[in-house]
């Protein structure tokens, strides 16, 4: 679990500091630069993806159950999946419903997907890696709703006159991210998921009785 636990907090780590210091990113970009910040940043996010994938697969060799939901949720979490999936390409998608009114769809796909896999895999590891993506997308969350408010407070205050402008959708662009989400989950529920991490998600666990 070593190399779990290590890879969850560099990698959920790096992508935390404006949960707890909206001001650092700010100061760090001055005081090395554009490019360099930049640079770190992704080192350190590659670098806690890898030795967070490593530590989950050497995890998974010798789990440690510690729940086993029904086979109904397995069905429930495919479909949580789904509309995980349509949340983080809408991300991508500029002017779709999705990203118009709920203003950061990765963060609820992320939230959903987490939430998801805990419903169909109850192992120490499975509980690590994605109860720590769920307990970061909440927070991350919560922080980027924080600053929306602020922002919204602060061009209230500018120009109250004025109001708030709301940006409006489009029909065909809402298609497009519904579309691109369902293809990219149809694609890893058929193949991708058991080619990347070999297991399949549509296979159905057997029982063995004594």
């Amino acid at each position: 679990m070593t190399w779990l636990i290590a890879g969850l907090l560099i990698f959920l780590g790096v992508h935390s500091i404006r949960i707890f210091d909206e001001a650092l990113r700010t100061r760090l970009v001055e005081r090395w630069g554009e490019k360099p910040w930049k640079g770190i940043y992704s080192l350190l996010s590659v670098l806690g993806f890898v030795v967070l994938i490593y530590g989950y697969g050497q995890a998974r060799m010798q789990p440690i159950p510690l729940y086993e939901l029904p086979l109904g949720f397995r069905h429930a979490s495919s479909l949580l999946v789904w509309f995980a999936m349509i949340l983080v390409i809408a991300a991508y998608v500029p002017g779709n419903w999705f990203k118009t009114r709920l203003r950061h769809p990765m963060v609820l796909g992320v939230k959903l997907w987490a939430f998801a896999h805990l419903l169909s895999n109850g192992t120490a590891a499975d509980v690590l890696l994605f109860g720590g993506f769920l307990l970061w997308s909440v927070a991350l969350f919560r922080a980027a709703r924080k600053r929306d408010r602020e922002h919204e407070a602060g061009l209230h205050e500018a120009s109250p006159a004025l109001g708030i402008e709301r940006p409006r959708s489009k029909a065909s662009a809402t298609v497009i991210a519904v579309v691109l989400g369902s293809l990219v989950w149809a694609g890893f529920l058929v193949d991708w998921h058991a080619s990347l991490i070999g297991v399949s998600p549509m296979a159905i666990p057997v029982q063995v009785t004594k």
